[in-house]
């Protein structure tokens, strides 16, 4: 019954949806996110623990709303989803921040700078990803095959993920940061966090925009692989999208509090791939063995657990002084 039931009601949507345009109003007009000014690792590593409690505390109002209302073995269910679901986006989006650190680099974005950035990342993610969300939950509920479809995907992207961890990508070659190049009017240095400033009646973007842009375009390509990913923990759309919405809402803060040690993390590609095969192989014999959730999650924790432990300790003179 639990696997099956659908527990989002119209005022569970309401009011999540509400919750989040709050969080964000608090991060961008009440906790300085309108001013520049460069994140410390202690400020990112506050509002981490932030995100993390109430991803927590939520879950737990969630389990207590749905054992008065479906009984304890649902409400179990149901918490152990969206704890299962968030622990594999949020890992997941620790890919982002090494593409972040990639496409701040390439563009000498100063520090003060990406906060701005990050932010409208974050909201433009959460629309593309609603919808995302919304059409994938549609099509898994008339179409059950397609979830072969997703696992077999991500059975391949985690092939390539083992494939070509090591890669570095070149932006210089990226066809549609040429394309904008050649249309746009770009101004040839910042602007201050403007995307955009108007000289001589005419609207001059700045490159603080095409990072923007590169940003979005980063979260839609994965977050083609991250929504499948969840989707073989659970087809419930409202547990889907909060735990997603979630991760997605956590993800400034964890940037800001690994990118100055993000080199120190490198083998942990190697262990997203490996997340990306299991949770692919566990959507293509979902008809003939479906691995529990616990189980799903202590592989995944363990999986986690196990590459951040080998990067650290094959890094472990990096964090040593000479």
């Amino acid at each position: 019954m639990g696997a099956a039931l659908h527990v989002g009601e119209p005022w569970m949507w309401a009011a999540f949806v509400g919750f989040v345009l709050a969080m964000l109003a608090v991060d961008l007009f009440l906790a300085g996110g309108n001013k520049a000014h460069k994140v410390g690792f202690g400020e990112a590593a506050a509002w981490s623990f932030v995100w993390f409690a109430l991803a927590m505390l939520f879950n737990f109002v969630l389990w207590w709303h749905l054992r008065a209302a479906y009984g304890v073995e649902v409400a179990d269910v149901k918490a152990l989803e969206f704890l299962t679901g968030y622990l594999i986006e949020k890992s997941l989006a620790v890919d982002n921040i090494f593409v972040f650190l990639m496409i701040f680099g390439f563009f000498a974005v100063p520090a003060e700078y990406q906060r701005r950035v990050l932010i409208y990342g974050v909201i433009g993610a959460i629309v593309l990803r609603a919808a995302m969300i919304l059409a994938g939950a549609w099509l898994v509920q008339e179409f059950h095959w397609i979830l072969y479809l997703f696992g077999a995907f991500l059975v391949v992207t985690g092939i390539k993920m083992l494939t070509f961890a090591e890669a570095v990508q070149d932006l210089n070659r990226n066809p549609l940061l040429g394309w904008i190049k050649r249309r746009l009017p770009l101004t040839p240095d910042y602007r201050g966090e403007k995307f955009w400033v108007m000289e001589n009646g005419v609207r001059v973007f700045t490159p603080l925009f095409l990072v923007l842009v590169m940003i979005e375009l980063s979260d839609l390509i994965f977050a083609v692989d991250s929504i499948p990913a969840i989707f073989a923990i659970t087809t419930d759309p409202f547990i889907v999208f909060t735990s997603n919405i979630f991760a997605i809402l956590g993800l400034r803060a964890m940037y800001f509090m690994l990118a100055g040690m993000a080199e120190r993390f490198h083998l942990l590609k190697y262990g997203l791939a490996i997340v990306l095969l299991f949770v692919g192989m566990k959507m293509l014999i979902v008809d003939f063995y479906k691995i529990p959730v616990g189980l799903s999650l202590g592989i995944v924790g363990l999986i986690i657990a196990g590459f951040v432990f080998a990067s650290l300790w094959a890094t472990r003179k990096q964090a040593t002084p000479d």
